[in-house]
């Protein structure tokens, strides 16, 4: 893993279609954006964030998740996450996690990511199934 920059950030953007509403990922019973979708564009624009400093063979798991979610988004309307790096400590990597759609913020948080080699995390996961 090269050097890891507090301060880098990456931001990433979907839109609230009928799959990403609570009441098909069973999250609520509303026509509204899910949580679990938007905790899920948070940690893909942190670990995008990260994915600049890992190496050949190297890959990053989410270790830790805490938000807030503080706004209802509708079905059709875009919504957007930023993550921005706010510590590095070896193999982990800490973030601000912030949410918004057209009309403001929708949530924010924190999120811990860890970077792994892929096939000896791949194959230690899949020798559970044994």
């Amino acid at each position: 893993m090269k050097d890891v920059i507090i301060g880098s950030e990456y931001t990433c953007q979907w839109t609230v279609t009928e799959e990403r509403l609570a009441v098909n990922v069973e999250s609520g019973d509303l026509r509204v954006l899910a949580t679990p979708v938007m905790a899920a564009l948070m940690e893909k624009a942190a670990a995008n964030c990260l994915a600049q400093f890992l190496e050949e063979g190297e890959t990053s798991v989410g270790t830790a998740l805490n938000i807030a979610h503080t706004s209802a988004t509708p079905e059709g309307m875009t919504f957007t996450a930023k993550a921005v790096v706010t510590a590095w400590d070896g193999r982990k990597v800490d973030f601000e996690v912030f949410a918004s759609d057209e009309a403001g913020e929708i949530g924010k948080g924190t999120h811990s990511r860890f970077v792994v080699f892929s096939e000896k995390f791949q194959a230690k996961t899949d020798a559970k199934k044994v």
